[in-house]
Parts: structure tokens; C-alpha cells; sequence
């Protein structure tokens, strides 16, 4: 079911409801792409068609994006605040049950999903900010998730993507950056588990490590598991690295649903 939650074609997201619902965990999907216009919720949906098929409800959300979407900071942000809010009211109008929402991010889609997770420590005024007991996401499957953008830009990752993406440098704009970035503010409370290929050309293995042993070291609730394969496996319904997503967000459903 499409849910237009603004007057932009890409302001939308697409309710996905298994015949019998299985569990109560819902699965808010988040794309990648590197955040760019040349991919969008398509990327999503077969994973929300396996995920409906073992009864779970799913989310699959689109938003603004760079390269000729009108996206970036702080529009892409905005989408993804409103986009999450805008899932209370589909649930009612279709009559489902709510349940513990967790993220399932796939690349920028990563980034994207443990941001919105820590969205109650951004200042106030900052893009998608929501007040310190307002509802974030109750946990984060990062699937090769740019979860650092500072490292991704010194790497220049997708030949500059998060610069792109926030529109300037972390030199230029520090203050964006740093609502933007999740390894530069606290981290969030929230559970986050962590996939990453061990062969992944897209975003390398190198950075999933530094910023899992920094947010250990910080005390924060990650989990980083490491799998054979690429970048692609974890969003490829069938291969072992998206059995272990669906593995992981069942976990954390299942551990939200129990207060923890």
C-alpha cells in the first residue's frame, strides 16, 4: 500500500502486510544508493515481499535524494523524520497492531536508519530533531551501513558521495556534519547490529570495524558481525547474508517486544 507522506513524488513509503502476520516486529526498510536518485524504494521491496512471506509487516520508505532528486542535507533528513512518523497513520488506516519498529538499512540506508535511531539527541532545530522522549526507532540492522560519514568523505567513497549528500565539507558546513554523522555526536541507546561482507567493494570492511570498535569502546549496544561475500548479499533474498538479517532484526524485535 503507497502512503504519500508529501507533495514530492519520492515523499512516500510503501506499507507491505503479510497474509498472517507472524511476528510483531515491524521492519522499517531503508534503501541505499549512496543516497544519489539513481536508486529508490525498488531496492527495498524484494525484501519486503520475503519479509511479508514469513508474516512480518514492513515499511519500505522513500525519500529525497542527490543527483537530481532535490534531496541531500537537510531535505533527505526531513523525509526520512517524516516518513517514520507518517507509519503511525498507516498502521491505523490499515487496522495492524503496532509493534517494535527496527530499522533494516542497506548501505546509506544504514546511515540513514542509525540516524533516525539517535534523532531525540539531535539539538533542537536541527533537521528531524524530535523531543528527548519522542519515539525513535527501538533498534538497527546496519547492512554494510556508511555509518561514519566523516571517514567515508576522507575516503571519497562513490567519488565523493557524502559531500554530496550534505553539501559542502565537514570544513564548510561542521555544524550539518556533525547532525548528520552518528560517530560524531553520542551515539544512541538503541541496539544496533551490524553486517558487513568481508569482500565488500562498496564500502569497505575498514570502516565497519573502526567505527564498531569505537562505539564498543564507547559503551554503546553494537553487535558487528562479519560475513563472506560483498556489498550485495545482504539485500539478495536467499543468500546467506540477508538469512542473517532477517535473523538479526527478529533478535531485536524480539528483544524490544520484551522492554529489552
Amino acid at each position: 500500500m503507497h502512503h504519500a507522506y508529501g507533495p514530492h513524488p519520492s515523499q512516500y513509503a510503501e506499507l507491505w502486510l503479510p497474509e498472517t502476520r507472524m511476528h510483531r516486529v515491524i521492519a522499517v526498510i531503508i534503501h541505499g544508493g549512496f543516497w544519489r536518485q539513481a536508486y529508490g524504494a525498488e531496492l527495498g521491496r524484494p525484501l519486503a515481499a520475503d519479509l511479508a512471506a514469513r508474516g512480518i509487516v514492513s515499511w519500505n520508505l522513500e525519500y529525497r535524494r542527490t543527483a537530481g532528486g532535490q534531496g541531500g542535507y537537510p531535505q533527505t533528513f526531513d523525509d526520512v523524520a517524516t516518513g517514520l512518523g507518517a507509519l503511525d497513520e498507516a498502521l491505523a488506516a490499515a487496522g495492524i497492531p503496532d509493534g517494535p519498529r527496527i530499522g533494516v538499512g542497506h548501505s546509506a540506508g544504514g546511515h540513514l536508519a542509525y540516524w533516525a535511531a539517535g534523532r531525540n539527541l539531535l539539538p533542537a532545530g536541527a533537521p528531524g530533531a524530535c523531543p528527548p522522549e519522542g519515539r525513535t526507532l527501538e533498534g538497527v540492522v546496519s547492512q554494510a551501513g556508511v555509518l561514519d560519514l566523516y571517514l567515508a568523505h576522507e575516503l571519497h567513497l562513490s567519488d565523493g558521495a557524502a559531500a554530496e549528500l550534505m553539501g559542502g565539507t565537514p570544513e564548510s558546513t561542521p555544524e550539518s556534519w556533525k547532525n548528520a554523522d552518528p560517530a560524531a555526536r553520542a551515539l544512541p541507546a538503541v541496539p544496533l547490529v551490524m553486517l558487513h561482507g568481508s569482500n565488500d567493494a562498496d564500502v569497505p570492511v575498514a570502516l565497519a570495524r573502526s567505527f564498531a570498535a569505537r562505539a564498543r569502546a564507547a559503551g554503546a549496544p553494537v553487535s558487528y558481525r562479519e560475513l563472506a561475500g560483498d556489498h550485495y548479499g545482504l539485500i539478495t533474498p536467499g543468500d546467506p547474508a540477508w538469512e542473517a538479517s532477517v535473523a538479526a532484526l527478529l533478535e531485536l524485535g524480539g528483544a524490544a517486544a520484551q522492554g529489552g
